[in-house]
């Protein structure tokens, strides 16, 4: 039989697995713990699932593959899957940066502070590295990435105290600001256009305290993004 293979962000993703065991939440068809095991990059895994069709998909592929004793597949919501300090490194992917928050939240009497969190929300991150940040958690590594039309972003965070991140660290991230690659770029670009129609749509709309407020917000946003884009089209002359 051969190897599992992975998509090019499930890819990166594994790349940042340590220790010796995986609990992935969220785990679908348990590709990213089999592939992780049957590279030898951990001993064991743990494939969290709170739907019970994922959670049986989950069971065909491990009992496919023969690795019932190395990779356990379990119901249950976030983090109630694992026991205190079980997992050397967690991984939630493919989700809501809202919602990768409310697990964690949800789930933090299962963090022992040794574990390391590897995280790829679909959009939001901004909202994980707040949270991150208030929980005793520093960022270490961060990716973005293009795949199939659409970017994501992997945040790699451990327990430890950092400096406070500043607001435009916050949103676009600190490692992702200082590499700026083209995914980067395209994000940001594409955000631009997207939050220049919501300014427009705004103009045209009927003057309340509320429609002033967002308006202020969405300025605020498409002012960093112009500044953001503009350091890096004139770091490219200088280079």
């Amino acid at each position: 039989m051969n190897l599992v293979t992975l998509s090019n962000r499930l890819g990166y993703v594994a790349t940042f697995v340590t220790g010796k065991t995986l609990a992935d939440i969220g785990s679908d068809h348990a590709y990213l713990p089999c592939f992780v095991v049957e590279n030898g990059l951990v001993e064991k895994a743990i494939a969290g699932e709170v739907v019970l069709g994922p959670y049986n998909a989950a069971m065909r592929q491990v009992s496919a593959r023969q690795l019932q004793e190395k990779i356990a597949v379990r119901l249950g919501d976030g983090l109630d899957v694992i026991a205190y300090g079980e997992a050397d490194s967690i991984t939630i992917c493919g989700m809501g940066g809202s919602l990768i928050v409310q697990i964690l939240e949800a789930g933090k009497t299962k963090l022992s502070g040794h574990e390391r969190l590897i995280l790829q929300p679909n959009v939001g991150a901004e909202l994980i590295r707040a949270w991150l940040l208030s929980n005793g958690k520093r960022l270490v590594a961060e990716t973005i990435l293009e795949e199939d039309g659409k970017i994501y972003e992997i945040l790699v965070a451990e327990s430890g105290s950092c400096e406070a991140l500043t607001d435009v660290e916050e949103r676009f991230g600190p490692y992702l600001l200082k590499e700026k690659n083209e995914a980067f770029i395209k994000k940001w670009m594409l955000e631009l256009t997207h939050m220049r129609v919501v300014e427009a749509q705004l103009r045209g709309a009927k003057v309340t305290a509320q429609v002033q407020q967002k308006q202020t917000e969405v300025g605020q946003v498409i002012g960093q993004i112009v500044a953001v884009l503009a350091d890096e089209e004139n770091g490219s002359l200088g280079r």
